[in-house]
């Protein structure tokens, strides 16, 4: 079969044109807009089924430089690290906590699910971890990382590839469930923003200044670069952090820092820009999702990739919406939670970007779930992972 290799230019130059198809088909369909499709998604899937039919048939199989996609991805996060106020989480600390709560029980749930049934199958129970948090809350970098640590250290063949088709099909549902839980459930209870009007003229009346969009990139760009030096010290005392990680980390210091000093930083252009790049980001990721490799699963690894599908979805609908207060805002974070539980931390913000576009601003929302999904996710996985691959 042929192989035709796409480089870093090219690849973006596809990821772009996804993404206008996903404009162009949201903007088309009442029934995308209806369930908060996010414009990356729409046209993201549609490229993969393309690329599956392409593979299936033994035409050929694209294959991508995926640079771009990464920069997105460390700018994304960055900006996500100057959404985090410490002055803005005093309005939702209780919430937050609760999220945490939340987040913990959603870890041991999935690893819980994957292990009892691939036991039942007979089968690794360390297995069940690839199909877990491993791949599911942990995305395609926590897969990488621990698939390949579980072949290696603990002898569980196939344990990466399961991980990574696994983070594949996790992606996939995150984006195409999120929006539409969250639409069902402020429509099903007749939800409102708390202050549409003031957030919204806000957003309507926002104008790029040069001097300031140039700020907010010279500030993206630096903390990304000095955030490599952040991930390679924990790595020299044997702490292994995502990626993009130290660049979140210096986001966070850098405007609370500023801001305790009484100085004020280009924020909606950082917020504009790290929008701009969770969507490049999100086209890529799904331009790239290899769709044959979820039919080489197992038996096993099927029903659990169904199981964990439905106890999330129950998860995020009875459970996350009902004890973060059953209003807009626990509506907007059942799309986030669904992202990042299935998916990846851009997912949940893609996701959340869909529905308060549909429905209205949610900021306490849109300021708590990429603090959890970027900063405390990966603390709490690793954690829950740890425990039990000693247990097992």
């Amino acid at each position: 079969m042929l192989t035709v290799t796409m480089g870093m230019f090219e690849s973006a130059a596809i990821g772009a044109a996804i993404l206008v198809l996903g404009m162009f088909l949201v903007s088309r369909s009442n029934l995308l807009r209806k369930y908060c499709i996010p414009v990356a998604v729409g046209g993201g899937l549609i490229f993969a089924v393309f690329s599956l039919i392409l593979h299936q048939t033994g035409v050929m199989e694209i294959t991508f430089d995926l640079t771009i996609e990464d920069i997105a991805m460390r700018l994304f996060f960055c900006s996500v690290g100057f959404m985090a106020s410490f002055k803005m989480l005093r309005t939702g600390g209780r919430l937050l906590i609760i999220l945490v709560v939340l987040a913990i029980a959603m870890v041991v749930m999935q690893d819980v699910i994957g292990v009892s049934i691939i036991s039942a199958f007979g089968l690794d129970s360390r297995l069940g971890l690839a199909v877990g948090s491993m791949s599911l809350a942990g995305g395609h970098g926590t897969s990488a990382a621990y698939g390949k640590f579980l072949v290696e250290d603990y002898g569980v063949v196939g344990a990466d590839v399961v991980a990574i088709a696994s983070a594949t099909f996790g992606l996939a549902i995150a984006g195409l469930l999120g929006g539409p839980l969250a639409d069902r459930l402020i429509k099903k209870n007749d939800l409102r923003p708390e202050n549409p009007d003031a957030d919204l003229e806000s957003h309507n009346k926002f104008e790029i200044v040069n001097d300031r969009f140039m700020g907010a990139v010279v500030l993206l760009l630096v903390c990304c670069g000095a955030g490599t030096i952040v991930n390679h010290a924990f790595g020299m005392v044997g702490i292994a952090l995502p990626s993009y990680l130290g660049a979140l980390i210096l986001g966070i210091i850098v405007r609370n820092s500023v801001e305790f000093l009484g100085h004020s930083l280009p924020i909606r252009e950082i917020e504009l820009l790290g929008w701009l790049n969770v969507n490049v980001f999100l086209a890529m990721a799904l331009m790239n999702l290899k769709l044959w490799q979820l039919a080489d699963l197992a038996v096993p690894m099927v029903a659990v990739l169904l199981v964990q599908t439905v106890a999330m979805v129950l998860f995020v609908y009875f459970i996350v919406f009902r004890v973060t207060g059953r209003n807009y805002e626990s509506a907007a974070l059942t799309a986030g939670t669904m992202g990042f539980g299935m998916g990846a931390t851009p997912n949940a913000m893609a996701n959340l970007e869909a529905v308060m576009r549909a429905h209205g601003p949610a900021p306490k929302a849109y300021l708590l779930v990429p603090l959890l999904g970027g900063v405390f996710m990966d603390l709490i996985n690793v954690s829950v992972l740890t425990t039990f691959l000693n247990i097992l």
